[in-house]
């Protein structure tokens, strides 16, 4: 079974009271930070905790140094995780508004972590949930404190250091989950420099999905990788974005795909620029 799994809203509705059963709601708008926290507490699944990106899936910003979203610390994030009620043997369902970044960025996290089986991401997210005209709450439930215990895997993370010292070796594939213009260079609305890191490939993270929302069968995205590696080996790939939030997206497809979990540079372009002397290209 592939590390990365999918939960229909149907399924989800029908498991709704199941014992030990964590739903995070993340939700969240790169333009109103305040939006994931207001819409959760309009209306949310029952049952589901609020997972904000900026205050619970990252660290602080350090400015001139850290990308917009670093990784949290993790003790930090292994506290939340337990004040949501999360133990080791929990199945969680992470949900945004429908694409899955927000919800694959958690995903990703906790697969960091080390909590890499029971973790599942709802298919459509909660665009489905409304299509399907499954109920929604404004209660807050108070969860029982959990007791997930975790450690980071280095094996997962690259740093601008590391990623710097293997661009040009031939088995690279560095994947950038942007859309085309702001990896071609043609327009950057969030970060100061337009472009890309040399030598990778554009991977839109929205291409993974369908034009219903949800994400593409396992076989379409086993095909889209395929031809994105052009027959480099899968153990070289990298993943990357604007922050390190939708390369999680390319990240959870990839092992949707059956593709081993690849690693992430979490500091993503908004950090590779903060230091002049890093390359940057634009065009194809």
């Amino acid at each position: 079974m592939p590390l990365a799994q999918l939960i229909t809203p149907e399924q989800l509705a029908a498991r709704l009271q199941q014992p030990g059963l964590v739903l995070l709601d993340c939700r969240f708008a790169l333009e109103d930070i305040s939006y994931g926290q207001r819409s959760y507490a309009e209306a949310h699944i029952p049952g589901a905790q609020f997972a904000d990106l900026e205050h619970d899936l990252s660290g602080p910003v350090r400015k001139g140094v850290s990308g917009r979203h670093p990784l949290p610390e993790p003790a930090r994030l292994i506290e939340r995780l337990r004040d949501w009620g999360i133990d080791n043997t929990s199945d969680i369902v992470l949900y945004d508004d429908g694409p899955g970044a927000f919800a694959a960025r958690a995903w990703w996290l906790l697969a960091w972590l080390g909590k890499r089986d029971g973790v599942f991401l709802l298919d459509g997210g909660l665009n489905a949930w409304r299509a399907a005209g499954l109920p929604l709450t404004h209660d807050v439930l108070a969860a029982p404190r959990g007791s997930f215990q975790g450690s980071p895997d280095a094996g997962l993370v690259l740093s601008a250091a590391e990623l710097q010292a293997r661009l040009g070796q031939p088995a690279l594939t560095l994947l950038d989950a942007r859309g085309l213009p702001r990896f071609r260079g043609e327009v950057e609305p969030i970060d100061p420099v337009a472009g890309h890191i040399p030598g990778a490939r554009c991977a839109a993270f929205t291409d993974n999905l369908g034009s219903d929302g949800r994400f593409l069968p396992a076989a379409q995205l086993q095909q889209r990788f395929a031809g994105l590696l052009a027959g480099q080996p899968a153990e070289q790939l990298v993943a990357y974005c604007g922050s390190g939030v939708t390369a999680c997206h390319n990240l959870f497809a990839l092992s949707l795909a059956g593709y081993p979990l690849a690693p992430l540079y979490a500091g993503s372009w908004s950090e590779w620029i903060t230091d002049p002397a890093r390359p940057v290209a634009t065009g194809d």
